[in-house]
């Protein structure tokens, strides 16, 4: 079955109830990941979940359905899930989904995918599989989101505040539900007794800064720039910029420069793809001299391996958030001595 972000509150239900595999693709990579925590939500107790990568199963294959297919160590529930980027995993899923055992879920979130690649259409005509498309929201909708998020959280906000996050945040629900949870932590709200935030507590918690704030040391960290990087983590930290959305920001980098990698080819014309994508608005001209010189650098192995220490790299902040703030910081320096190598 097939869903898009218009449909999916309506079939994730559904899906939910009858599929066991799950495939979140599009440029909205939020929205998807939005979606995966949704239907995990929607599994009920699916117990513990086991973390894989594509380039992980694109080594070994068989991997996926031999773990959806054993028990935990202690015979507990689990469920998978899976980072990939565009198609490489298509073998793994494919061998996974020909097996006649009962699998646990599996939910794989893939970066420059869509449904019109290989591994969606392997799974779009199957009633036990879910494909769904995510395309980059606009503000209203994401304003709307915000406004459900503060609900949750027991926060009461007019419209104007949830605009005002949603721009903030890129427009990535991640971002603002990161914002959410500081303002509510900060106001000490709950449903059973709920605040409201108004613009002072946004200024009070340091709200995110936007791109703006965010994009100087995300080029600086692509482009190598390893001389001016202790001045941009200063300046982050002066600004009180929350670690994780920083990192959000270097993965919404990262798979923009996938799809175009993805479009590009092993041997295309790098200047004048971005032109083209210019001329087609699918990127702002004030990103147009940066993308151009991080793509030159981030390609094929060197991007994939991008992309898993950036997804590593949540996964710790997470885990870390005491220590977050040190830890990204070591790990950006990695990066942008990484970059420095051009070759």
């Amino acid at each position: 079955m097939k869903a898009s972000q218009r449909d999916f509150n309506t079939v994730a239900p559904k899906a939910a109830a009858q599929a066991r595999t799950f495939f979140f693709c599009g440029p909205d990579e939020a929205g998807a990941q939005d979606a995966a925590f949704r239907i995990a939500g929607l599994l009920g107790d699916i117990g513990e979940r086991v973390e894989m990568t594509g380039a992980e199963l694109k080594k070994d294959p068989v991997r996926l359905g031999d773990e959806a297919r054993s028990t935990s160590l202690f015979g507990d529930k689990r469920h998978i899930w899976v980072r990939v980027q565009g198609d490489e995993a298509t073998e793994a899923v494919e061998i996974h989904v020909s097996s006649t055992v009962e699998a646990c879920p599996v939910l794989i979130v893939a970066t420059g995918a869509t449904d019109k690649g290989r591994t969606a259409k392997l799974l779009a005509d199957r009633k036990d599989a879910l494909v769904a498309m995510f395309w980059p929201p606009d503000l209203r909708s994401v304003a709307g989101s915000v406004r459900d998020m503060a609900s949750a959280a027991g926060l009461r906000i007019d419209g104007a505040i949830a605009d005002r996050i949603a721009r903030a945040s890129g427009l990535d629900t991640r971002l603002a539900q990161s914002e959410i949870n500081k303002l509510a932590l900060f106001l000490d709200a709950a449903q059973e007794h709920p605040r409201t935030a108004d613009a002072a507590a946004l200024d009070a918690i340091g709200a995110a800064t936007g791109d703006d704030g965010m994009m100087p040391i995300v080029n600086t960290v692509l482009a190598g720039e390893v001389a001016k990087l202790p001045g941009e983590l200063r300046r982050i930290r002066e600004m009180n910029i929350n670690p994780v959305g920083l990192l959000l920001q270097f993965e919404r980098r990262a798979a923009q420069l996938a799809q175009l990698a993805a479009k590009l080819g092993p041997h295309g014309d790098v200047r004048g793809l971005i032109e083209s994508e210019k001329a087609a608005r699918r990127i702002f001209w004030k990103d147009e001299r940066d993308l151009q010189a991080q793509l030159m650098r981030w390609r094929g192995k060197r991007l994939q391996r991008l992309v898993d220490r950036l997804a590593n790299l949540h996964r710790a902040l997470l885990a870390n958030s005491q220590s977050a703030e040190l830890l990204l910081a070591q790990e950006l320096a990695e990066i942008a001595r990484f970059a420095a190598h051009k070759h």
